[in-house]
This record gives structure tokens, C-alpha cells and sequence, in this order.
């Protein structure tokens, strides 16, 4: 008997319950049969996986040594705990757990507003305090390669072990890289977001290891897996529309590829045939209105649970980078 596909997602929190609707939408019921509090688990009715409930951090240090599969965490751990990004993979934006990793300084600083004023101030404090100004971060490889673009040499990271925020206002460094959403974090301790200082837009991702042992059940349990997020990706991307029209050819279909960017998945109709159209749900009603200028006179929208096709994109991103 093979091992199993390891798939590692949060073990708590937010993450943990976006993580849980994620599958859950895709078909893939993510079950503890132990109950609650146990941390590892199985996918309902899909034979060979294994779930592990770990940290965002743990899920990234697993990925990268080849101690799972398939994970979900955010892309700001990524960059920064795999030097090497060819050990993993990023096959999917999951469009939760949206954070960005910034440069933020005190308000106080009126005159720094851009990166290149952070670079005066950092050379003049350095001449002014015989030391280099202090940059208290979690993001120690980030902020490194970010400063090295920008080109800052005169600075020191301290390297945060709580709440980095709080860092100016104890005196432990003059300014932070961190990860914000909303920016009143940062705000409410007297900081502000440098105006060209934003690292990093992240989110959480579905990440595979290319480290993992990859064999053929193991290709073909990830392909089952990744066909049904694909399917669910393009549904939710996606409505279907029906209609009949007096005249449909593929000149018409071309133009309405070219201008809402629809698909006919089952090709131009027979005469008389009513027509199935997927569009992109914020182009669907300028698609019926160009369709009544066709001399459509009912047209139905509905929304989408599932679409398979021929292709599997994620099963093939992966196939690519680990065969």
C-alpha cells in the first residue's frame, strides 16, 4: 500500500475556516474522524489523503523539505522562509487571507515619504548616531531583498519576536517591515506606510512541494483533487446564459468572444436551437444587452456549481514542475 498524498491546511483561526469552505466548495468535505480537536484528517469520498493541521509556518517548512504535498498557506511565508522557490510550487491564488507586507516608518517622519528619503535619513542617522538605524521585522529575507533593490545599505535588522508595530514606540528600532491589512494597526501605533514601500501583496495560496515523493498514485490522487478546484474556479468565474436567436453563426459567437470574453461550450446551435453561453459575471449585462440587439427576446442567467473540461490547468502546472 502506497503512502497517502499529504495535505496540509491551517490548524486554526480564520485560515483554518476560509481553508474548510475553500475544499468544501470544491466537493472536497475536509473530515476529522477523531473529532474537533484532532489534527489530522481525511478528504470524504477520496481515498489516499491524509489532511495535516499545522501552523501557516509549519505548512511552509513542511512544503518546502518535502514533508507534504499540497498546502494552503500565505504567500508573504513563502518568499520568505524558501530561498530557493523552485522547491515549491504555487498553483493557485485561493482569494482569502489577503495581507500586504510593507515598509512603515513614524508619522513623525514628515519628510520621509518614499523609499529614496528613507535612504537619506538612514545614511544621515548613521552619521549623526554612530550606528545604523534598526529595522525590527519578522520578514528578515524580504525586507533584506527590498532594501537591497532600493538601495539601502545603511540600516540593521532586529529581528521581531512579538508584536512588530510596537517596536518604534519601545525604542527598539526606528521603523518596521510588516504585514498589514487595513493599515489602523499601524496607524493606531503612530506609523505610516511608505508611499513605495509596499514589498508584498499577499494571499493565501494552494502550494504544492516539489520535494514530496511524487509517484503515480500520488499524481493521480493530486490530479482528482486539483480537477475539482479547477472546476469550481471556473464555475464561480463564470454564468451561464441561454438564449434563442433569430440568426446565430460563428460570427456572432466571435464577437461576442472579442467583446465580453464568453465562451460557447457546446458550439454555435442548430437552427432553432436555443444557444448556451458562460460569461464572465461582470460582463453579463452588457452581453444581454447586445444579445436583444440580436433580436433575443427571453434571456436566462444562472449561476454555476461545477465546470469540467478536457483540460485540467492546475493538474497540468503541477505535472510540469514535478515530473
Amino acid at each position: 500500500m502506497s503512502a497517502p498524498l499529504i495535505l496540509a491546511v491551517p490548524s486554526k483561526g480564520r485560515l483554518q475556516e476560509n481553508a474548510q469552505t475553500f475544499f468544501s466548495r470544491a466537493g472536497l468535505e475536509l473530515v476529522k474522524p477523531r473529532g474537533p480537536r484532532e489534527y489530522r484528517g481525511t478528504i470524504a469520498g477520496v481515498d489516499g489523503v491524509e489532511v495535516a493541521y499545522l501552523s501557516a509556518t509549519e505548512i511552509t517548512a513542511q512544503l518546502a523539505q518535502g514533508g507534504a504535498h499540497l498546502g494552503v498557506t500565505g504567500e508573504d511565508l513563502v518568499r520568505e522562509m524558501v530561498p530557493d522557490i523552485t522547491r515549491v510550487v504555487l498553483l493557485e491564488r485561493l482569494g482569502f487571507g489577503h495581507a500586504n507586507v510593507v515598509v512603515a516608518v513614524p508619522q513623525a517622519w514628515i519628510d520621509v515619504r518614499t523609499m529614496a528619503d528613507l535612504d537619506d535619513v538612514a545614511t544621515a542617522f548613521r552619521h549623526q548616531h554612530n550606528r545604523k538605524i534598526r529595522v525590527a521585522t519578522k520578514y528578515v529575507n524580504l525586507a533584506r531583498a527590498f532594501f537591497a533593490r532600493h538601495g539601502i545599505i545603511d540600516y540593521r535588522i532586529v529581528e521581531s519576536l512579538g508584536a512588530t508595530e510596537g517596536a518604534p514606540a519601545a525604542g527598539s528600532a526606528e521603523l518596521i517591515v510588516d504585514i498589514t491589512t487595513s493599515g489602523a494597526t499601524l496607524a493606531a501605533n503612530g506609523l505610516k506606510v511608505v508611499e513605495d514601500g509596499l514589498i508584498l501583496r499577499s494571499e493565501a495560496n494552494l502550494v504544492a512541494g516539489r520535494q514530496a515523493v511524487w509517484g503515480s498514485a500520488e499524481r493521480e490522487t493530486a490530479r482528482i483533487i486539483l480537477d475539482r478546484i479547477a472546476a469550481d474556479a471556473r464555475a464561480r468565474a463564470f454564468r451561464e446564459v441561454r438564449v434563442q436567436l433569430p440568426r446565430c453563426d460563428e460570427a456572432l459567437l466571435a464577437a461576442a468572444n472579442t467583446r465580453f470574453g464568453v465562451l460557447a461550450p457546446f458550439g454555435a446551435p442548430a437552427a432553432g436551437s436555443g444557444l448556451t453561453l458562460h460569461c464572465p459575471a461582470e460582463r453579463v449585462f452588457e452581453l444581454a444587452g447586445f444579445l436583444r440587439d440580436q433580436g433575443a427576446v427571453v434571456i436566462t442567467v444562472t449561476e454555476l456549481e461545477y465546470v469540467f473540461s478536457g483540460d485540467n490547468v492546475l493538474a497540468a502546472r503541477l505535472e510540469a514542475l514535478v515530473g
